[in-house]
């Protein structure tokens, strides 16, 4: 363990009691103190489930990137580890940015991109640590292991090469990483090796076009119910529709891998989270073989209010999901947690208010079974209070959702063109006539689950505190409203 490791985690003992905890999270993970963004080296290991992020642990804002480190058994209570990686090598001397690991022959292996800017010039590389414990990591005395030597003579730039995913196929290691081209356009290249130490150009797996833009980040490739699928998170994609309206963005990619020519066909492209808040997502295979994702669950260029005030902290992890393929699509399912669920019948007619007073804690679990075969609007406030709420609406002819969190506790404003604290979704509900919406909310967080799987994350900072739900609507609806803490 290197002395700026040690540093960094001698602060955070000596100064995690001075974090103020009031927008704090019960069953999300966020670091003890200080900023946190993407997952990285996300891994079931040792009977486990380990999840490293990029961390600076000195101030609620972003600097030269750490490894923090958490583990969990049920990936809703999170053990904090010790700091995995500082920056402290001439490789990696301004950050040790996203990467992955992999488990092989009982060791620990984390690979991740060295970042240095020195006069003007950046040089990301990609580098490797070991363990044989899981804790404490030993960076590899010949790093980086991929660099401008393994690029000669590709239309790709050393200062824009970044977020290793490694995953072993037939015996043989791999590792995608996010570039982009001479023109602009995001592209994973695709290496081999047969050692984790010393690696070759297979392939440029994906190019994408100017309606994908002008780079990628955070590739993660996996296969999953028969079809192989490729996650990533862009930057400056154009809007199309309602998808892709946050600067920075994700999108799923869902098709085939060549693996003779190391060349992915796309069949199918969308979005992969319809909210606010959800960047960076990355995956492990559990014990049990379901594919999981986690994401940062913040946007980059938005106001952050817990730093804004002073919190000392910043960020947390989405709950995660577990993943499935339905008809080229991803569906995403919250892991289990523990409920003591009540139910409460629905009626609601178009001259009157339903209002719940007491059913949404600080963290609870709500689930909305409507039947909307009789109405074409559909209105739910969520915290409600006599000046605001978290509004979500659902048009029954259009089957379109908006969540809204316009003018509800402090203000998030980012660099989009326009305030952006709005967001919809297109369901394709079919002949269905119910519409069920499940809700996970934590503290400061909501995530919304819709029917056939479609999510959407935001964030969200309460002046005034209330528990009230209300629901309208200008037809008849009924149904039911299943409720519960979750601790």
């Amino acid at each position: 363990m290197t002395q700026k490791v040690d540093l960094a985690n001698q602060f955070i003992a000596e100064n995690v009691k001075k974090v103020n905890p009031i927008y704090r999270h019960h069953y999300h993970l966020m670091a003890p103190i200080g900023w946190i963004n993407d997952p990285n080296g996300f891994i079931y290991y040792q009977g486990a489930y380990h999840l490293f992020y990029q961390y600076y642990p000195y101030e609620s804002k972003w600097g030269p990137m750490h490894w923090g480190h958490a583990k969990s058994e049920d990936l809703i209570h999170w053990e904090h580890l010790p700091v995995a990686l500082a920056p402290d090598e001439a490789y990696d001397a301004n950050g040790c940015y996203s990467g992955s690991a992999i488990a092989h022959e009982d060791k620990l292996y984390l690979i991740y991109t060295g970042h240095v800017e020195q006069d003007g010039v950046r040089r990301e590389v990609q580098c490797l640590a070991m363990s044989e414990d899981g804790n404490h990591f030993e960076k590899y005395r010949h790093n980086p292991i991929i660099s401008e030597v393994q690029l000669e003579g590709l239309d790709a730039d050393i200062a824009d090469f970044r977020d290793p995913k490694i995953f072993e196929r037939e015996g043989q290691f791999y590792c995608i990483v996010a570039s982009k081209t001479s023109e602009d356009l995001g592209q994973i290249l695709l290496f081999k090796s047969n050692d984790l130490k010393n690696w070759t150009f297979f392939s440029t797996l994906l190019t994408g076009e100017a309606k994908h833009g002008t780079m990628w980040e955070c590739p993660d490739l996996f296969r999953l119910d028969g079809k192989d699928v490729l996650i990533l998170s862009p930057i400056a994609m154009p809007i199309d529709g309602f998808a892709y309206e946050n600067l920075n963005s994700t999108l799923a990619f869902i098709g085939e891998v060549d693996w003779t020519k190391g060349h992915f066909k796309v069949e199918n492209e969308h979005e992969i989270d319809g909210g606010l808040d959800f960047y960076a997502p990355q995956t492990c295979q559990g014990p049990n073989g379901k594919r999981i994702m986690v994401a940062w669950m913040q946007m980059w260029q938005r106001t952050l209010p817990t730093d804004d005030k002073g919190h000392l902290w910043a960020g947390a992890m989405t709950l995660p999901r577990e993943l499935s393929v339905d008809k080229l699509r991803l569906v995403q399912k919250p892991v289990p947690v523990k409920l003591q669920p009540k139910t409460q019948r629905i009626t609601v007619s178009g001259d009157k208010t339903v209002l719940f007073k007491d059913l949404m804690t600080d963290s609870c679990y709500l689930k909305f079974e409507l039947d909307i075969s009789k109405t074409s609007q559909v209105l739910i406030a969520l915290l409600k209070s006599e000046k605001s709420a978290l509004k979500l609406s659902f048009d029954v002819d259009t089957q379109i959702l908006t969540f809204d969190r316009t003018d509800f506790g402090l203000p998030l404003v980012g660099q989009e063109q326009s305030p952006l604290n709005r967001r919809h979704i297109k369901l394709s509900l079919a002949d269905s006539e119910w519409l069920i919406i499940e809700i996970y909310k934590d503290t400061s967080s909501i995530e919304i689950f819709l029917n056939g799987g479609v999510a959407l994350t935001a964030t969200f900072y309460e002046l005034e505190k209330s528990q009230a739900i209300s629901i309208c609507t200008d037809g008849e609806l009924n149904g039911t409203l299943t409720y519960s803490d979750i601790k």
